[in-house]
């Protein structure tokens, strides 16, 4: 199970809006993405979550006492998100885990993954092991190995990808 939240902080299945998610991956530290390659989000992506954050209403005991308010409730910030790319029975790529600095070392990504891992627990074929892969850069390995992640060259396996211009 994913591990509770901090206070005002709150998880939901599915993807952020479009453009929450290009803000994610770009000031996240991910490779930044255009519009176009994102637009397929929804219709390439097996599952997702995401995780906002509601900042308190600033001086909770002023507006009580207020006999009215002409401010609007706090909105909503995107600060974390993730989800799987699958086939849905045995291939399951985990993929843009992106935390916002300003929340990062809250156990938000840990919350993601552990989501993400979670539900494909509930939902590959029981008739066989899934395989469950990612690509991590150097500052997530370590939220990937407390989460089972071993690295693949050491299994005989390694990571490859095409060569930008080709």
């Amino acid at each position: 199970p994913a591990p509770p939240l901090p206070e005002n902080y709150t998880l939901f299945p599915g993807l952020p809006p479009l453009p929450s998610y290009l803000h994610l991956r770009t000031t996240s530290g991910l490779t930044p993405v255009t519009a176009s390659q994102a637009a397929p989000l929804s219709t390439g992506s097996y599952y997702g979550c995401y995780i906002t954050y509601t900042p308190p209403s600033a001086s909770a005991s002023a507006s009580a006492s207020a006999s009215t308010s002409s401010s609007a409730p706090p909105k909503p910030e995107y600060v974390a998100m993730g989800r799987i790319i699958a086939d849905g029975g045995w291939y399951f790529l985990i993929a843009d885990i992106a935390t916002l600095p300003g929340h990062r070392r809250k156990g938000l990504g840990d919350a993601v993954v552990k989501h993400l891992l979670g539900y494909i627990a509930l939902n590959a074929p029981r008739d066989g092991e899934p395989y469950v892969t990612l690509f991590a850069d150097e500052m997530g390995r370590g939220l990937y190995r407390r989460n089972g992640f071993v690295e693949a060259m050491g299994v005989g396996e390694m990571g490859m990808c095409l060569e930008e211009g080709w």
